[in-house]
């Protein structure tokens, strides 16, 4: 992607979380799924980095190698033309200068917007969050990076205080709104409270950050309608798409292996039809 792609791209997606409606952003995990969602009229694409993991034969949660998600990346970005934002977990790095060169890469790669979250995995995959200081130090150097490409990324700062945190809701609220406001200060553009669902603390949350507040489906989440007038300004659809994508494979792998029934492969989808999606444009 050239330079100044990059920049009109950017720029698009920032205006897509400035319209009266939340953003609807379906997560991707390669080339095809992007046509498909880029065919039926999303303005905009993301990636999950539990779909990318799970499509390229790893566990989410920082099993995935940093270059097999670039080159992922590049693969979506080189047959779409709506911006794209990555899921880069905590950045694929210990120290701020590893998130800054791994921000460099996703925008070399071609993504305009990245999600960078608080929590990270040790080797045993046991969940902690970040000392909300040194995400503070991680998302300067993640805007730091940007700035130096020369192109506008979108960054939303994930915190996982309603997805994995404990203790009392309105502790892990007022937690979560500190976070917010601090990322924010730290060159976020956006935040993701991912996992808080309550509708009454997300129009605080919303009224409270001068930002666009992301959400995720997860149980308990109001209606795409209801979010709107609620503030909320983007909606990922995260693991959705890949696990419907999932069952649809496992419901026909059962149905041909336990009954070798050959028309569980008969659809209104056909080669030309698929074929088409990936003809130069």
């Amino acid at each position: 992607m050239s330079y100044p792609d990059a920049v009109s791209r950017a720029q698009a997606f920032r205006r897509l979380h400035q319209s009266e409606q939340p953003l609807l952003l379906p997560n991707v995990w390669d080339a095809l799924s992007a046509r498909v969602f880029e065919q039926a009229g999303f303005a905009a694409l993301a990636t999950s980095s539990a779909a990318v993991a799970w499509s390229l034969g790893y566990r989410d949660g920082g099993e995935l190698p940093r270059e097999e998600l670039l080159a992922a990346i590049a693969r979506i970005t080189r047959v779409v033309k709506v911006p794209l934002t990555a899921d880069i977990e905590d950045g694929f790095g210990t120290t701020p200068a590893e998130v800054a060169d791994t921000v460099a890469a996703v925008i070399r790669a071609g993504a305009v917007g990245i999600n960078l979250e608080d929590s990270r995995y040790d080797a045993d995959g046991r969940f902690a969050l970040r000392d909300a200081a040194e995400m503070r130090e991680r998302l300067q150097a993640a805007r730091a990076a940007a700035d130096a490409a020369g192109v506008p990324v979108f960054i939303n700062a994930r915190t996982d205080l309603f997805l994995h945190g404990e203790g009392p809701i309105e502790a892990r609220f007022d937690e979560t709104l500190a976070r917010a406001r601090l990322y924010l200060d730290s060159g976020a553009d956006g935040v993701f409270p991912i996992g808080l669902t309550d509708p009454v603390l997300l129009a605080r949350l919303c009224a409270a950050v001068p930002a666009p507040v992301n959400v995720a489906p997860l149980p308990g989440l109001p209606s795409l309608a209801e979010l709107g007038p609620l503030g909320v300004a983007r909606v990922s659809t995260a693991i959705g798409p890949v696990l419907v994508t999932m069952q649809a494979l496992q419901q026909a792998a059962r149905i041909l292996h336990d009954a070798g029934d050959l028309s569980v492969l008969k659809t209104s989808l056909g080669y030309p039809e698929a074929q088409s999606l990936f003809a130069p444009r």
